[in-house]
């Protein structure tokens, strides 16, 4: 399915040139912004990729036809043609692995820099993952999530605070593989209790966390145990996973402006109640509740949306 709100549109990139334009914008963004290497090749092509890009699916968002935010998806399927995911170069995912239903990778997360200070190019990000999710019945979404730089302790009121009081339930928690940092880091620099928990500062946490950290702890997001330091990409990386059956409802207040957006409490529990039983059961999700939860996460600009489905896909009730 393709979203559209006005001039721009979120959906699955659908030719070589659209993939390129994916690579394009990564490219301006990791290795020209934020000073991520590139070899010659990539340079030359002005395209940020890796190995894993082969089998990778890229949700889109166009604006008058011209990329301008994107994720990564690998899914299970994928992973096995490539022989694991991306974040298992960082992280011990095996608990993951063995979660008894889909599970799907996002990465390479970025957005045009003159479309950062509207927020609706990485809602309608979001709303396309949504449809994801639905249609394909993930029950868990993983990845990493980067701050700019080599050195965690810049960091150390954001990440402490994720350490303390956003670590994911033992049964699926993630954990650091230090031996993979690239020569001459130091391993010591995995560790997420950089400070002790009565240094903590709230306050202090979230204004060094990035937005899209952010988004994923209203989102009901919980955190994996450690620090990846990608020097090579510099960055570094903390993982980070959705329980889409367990999504928060106080996601409702950051999109939807307010706790009670969609009415009573036993509104907002059905909602959640539908997503959850369109994921776990293994029955085909309407489009109706595709949009509905679509809605939910486009907020105000809901009535400007339209859909497009491929008429091979899923029926309306």
């Amino acid at each position: 399915m393709a979203i559209k709100v006005r001039d721009f549109e979120v959906r699955l990139t659908r030719n070589k040139e659209e993939r390129k334009q994916v690579r394009q914008l990564r490219y301006r963004v990791f290795v020209e912004e934020e000073g991520a290497g590139a070899t010659e090749e990539q340079r030359a092509l002005g395209e940020e990729y890796d190995s894993y890009d082969r089998y990778a699916e890229y949700m889109a968002v166009f604006h008058n036809g011209r990329v301008v935010g994107t994720y990564r998806i690998i899914d299970r399927s994928a992973a096995e043609k490539m022989g694991g995911f991306y974040t298992e170069n960082e992280f011990n995912i095996s608990k993951i692995k063995k979660y008894n239903g889909n599970i799907a990778e996002m990465s390479r997360a970025c957005v045009e820099k003159e479309y950062r200070d509207n927020a609706l190019v990485m809602r309608m990000l979001w709303a396309g993952l949504g449809e994801m999710i639905i249609r394909r019945k993930i029950g868990v979404l993983f990845g990493v999530a980067s701050f700019v730089g080599t050195k965690p302790a810049k960091s150390a009121q954001a990440i402490s605070y994720l350490y303390y009081n956003h670590l994911s339930p033992l049964r699926l928690r993630a954990t650091v593989l230090p031996e993979k940092f690239a020569d001459g880091v130091n391993p010591k620099l995995s560790r997420m209790n950089i400070l002790p928990p009565e240094f903590v500062d709230v306050a202090d946490a979230k204004s060094e966390m990035t937005p899209l950290i952010k988004g994923y702890l209203r989102l009901g997001a919980s955190f994996g145990r450690g620090v990846f330091v990608d020097a090579p990409f510099n960055s570094y990386d903390v993982f980070v996973m959705v329980e889409t059956r367990k999504m928060d409802a106080a996601y409702q207040k950051h999109f939807l402006g307010r706790e009670n957006a969609l009415g009573s409490p036993e509104d907002k529990e059905n909602i959640m109640k539908t997503v959850g039983k369109i994921i776990t059961f293994p029955v085909v999700g309407s489009l109706r509740f595709v949009r509905n939860f679509v809605e939910f996460l486009l907020r105000e600009d809901a009535d400007d949306a339209e859909y497009i489905e491929d008429p091979k896909s899923e029926t309306e009730e």
